[in-house]
């Protein structure tokens, strides 16, 4: 592989090479109006290529986006994104006109002489103004969004704290105290895999998972630990993402909106799962089923990929009975 590697630095050297010579050949000619009137329409005809692939991507590309946003929170992440998006877009779609037209319009001619135009105090202020309040609206819908998420005022969430490792995830729910007992590396022992003081209070009603369950429509406080490196909590479905750094705790919240058989349900997730599954079959493999995922979206080595844990959104009541099932560290660490 890294010989490959080479060999590619070694070819790009090259051509880089071969066409900086072929450019400085170029100095003593002087391009005539066919040339110009060539390159004019060179530039239109980029101009409706350019077009043509922004208009497929747009279309048929957008299956692999993401589905719609499976917290409530997310729905304002969505919005941001979208107005973002059709902003830039709208943007570029005029000013990608604006340049190959008159690149083709103004091209080089005998007949013709340039303008020289020095300035325009009012053409300044406009492009100056208008995007600035346009990042101060952007901005400032992006600051509410991020105070949103990480309200976490709300008495009633359930405190899950979500612990990192090379290369695996943990859950620890707090118990019937609705508060998580402390936690840190220097209490790993055995079975300890938590590090979680177990002289502490709190800590006895703590419930030790390995996937994590949660209820429609409540709000879910989670918190985040590293026992190693920088990893990054991500939970794309729920639009929600939080560093997870070693020697200090971060957090932030949500809420489920949809159960993982109601996102299941989805057009979207159904189109993009019989994709999936289309070519799942040309392999011989078995077939994908959705699931909500909690990913790291840090490299943080090796085997970075396979660093996911498995998100089930349940009705409250599904909830309920399975939190009741899970043994509390009390009883698994004697």
């Amino acid at each position: 592989m890294l010989a490959l590697f080479y060999i590619f630095i070694g070819v790009a050297i090259g051509v880089s090479v071969w066409q900086i010579t072929r450019i400085m050949n170029f100095r003593s000619s002087i391009a005539n109006d066919n040339d110009n009137a060539a390159q004019g329409k060179f530039a239109i005809g980029f101009m409706a290529f350019l077009y043509a692939m922004m208009i497929y991507c747009l279309i048929f590309m957008n299956v692999i986006m993401l589905p719609e946003s499976a917290s409530i929170e997310g729905e304002h992440d969505d919005n941001l994104f979208n107005i973002t998006f059709w902003l830039i877009g709208i943007v570029q779609f005029i000013m990608q006109f604006l340049i190959f037209y008159f690149t083709f319009k103004y091209r080089g001619s005998k007949d013709r002489k340039a303008k020289f135009y020095a300035d325009s105090h009012k053409l300044e202020f406009i492009w100056t103004i208008t995007p600035a309040i346009v990042l101060v609206g952007l901005i400032g819908y992006g600051l509410w969004q991020w105070n949103n998420v990480m309200d976490l005022s709300d008495d009633e969430a359930i405190v899950i704290e979500v612990y990192s490792q090379q290369f695996r995830w943990d859950a620890r729910y707090a118990g019937e105290d609705n508060t998580l007992g402390l936690g840190n590396v220097n209490y790993i022992k055995g079975i300890n895999i938590l590090g979680v003081d177990m002289t502490d209070k709190n800590a006895a009603d703590d419930k030790q998972v390995t996937e994590l369950y949660l209820p429609k429509g409540r709000k879910v406080h989670f918190k985040f630990r590293s026992q190693d490196v920088l990893h990054s909590a991500y939970m794309p479905h729920f639009r929600a993402q939080m560093n997870c750094v070693p020697g200090m705790v971060t957090e932030f919240g949500f809420t489920p909106k949809y159960t993982t058989e109601e996102m299941r349900q989805q057009p979207e997730v159904i189109e993009k799962t019989n994709g999936i599954n289309k070519i799942r079959r040309a392999k011989g493999e078995d077939p994908y089923v959705f699931d909500y995922l909690l990913l790291c979206n840090k490299i943080c080595g090796a085997s970075h990929y396979n660093m996911q844990m498995k998100i089930t959104v349940v009705e409250p009541e599904e909830y309920e009975k399975w939190i009741a099932e899970q043994p509390t560290l009390a009883e698994v660490i004697k």
